[in-house]
């Protein structure tokens, strides 16, 4: 993964690397919007207040991942959040890199901290992206069913190892070369 500096002066953040980005951009894109209204089905539609719901109903949400080339759009309907194609037009759209949508679900950035940081944008209608945004910082994400955390855990480790420095994963593997030589 690159690390390329953020436009807001805020420091370094990682990127997919742009040949997986490249690939990624080329798929369908309604599958996407498809596992991420089954996802918001599953994990956050059960925890949203009533009053958020009637919010929500009918609006057009779009989810877009800088980095994959991803646009996601949904919509909560009567029965939950319905995927929609990425030619309807969204009332606000949530923009950042696929590790930071990441480390905001694992709680480990907070997305104000990223707004201002300018590795989150928000466009569109302010008022429901601050619904939606107060929606998702309500859920427990450590409280998801357990099938899910093995998911996360694994693109935990992912993001992990890419966020190490070459210095380390380097003294690291010369470490286990070390270990593993016979003596």
């Amino acid at each position: 993964m690159s690390q390329p500096e953020t436009p807001g002066g805020g420091g370094r953040h990682l990127r997919l690397p742009s040949a997986v980005a490249a690939l990624i951009s080329k798929l369908p894109q309604f599958p996407c919007s498809l596992g991420l209204a089954m996802g918001l089905n599953l994990v956050v539609r059960p925890l949203l207040a009533a009053q958020t719901s009637e919010v929500l109903r009918g609006r057009v949400i779009a989810i877009q991942v800088d980095d994959a080339g991803i646009d996601m759009r949904v919509r909560l309907g009567d029965f939950g959040f319905v995927p929609l194609t990425s030619a309807t037009a969204a009332e606000v759209t949530f923009r950042a890199s696929a590790c930071d949508f990441y480390l905001m679900a694992r709680r480990i950035e907070d997305p104000d901290t990223l707004f201002f940081n300018r590795r989150l944008r928000i466009e569109g209608d302010t008022e429901l992206g601050l619904v939606v945004k107060n929606a998702l910082d309500a859920i427990d994400w450590q409280s998801l069913p357990a099938p899910l955390r093995p998911f996360l855990d694994r693109w935990a480790g992912l993001f992990a190892s890419a966020a190490e420095p070459p210095s380390a994963a380097a003294h690291r593997g010369t470490a286990r070369a070390r270990h593993s030589s016979p003596r």
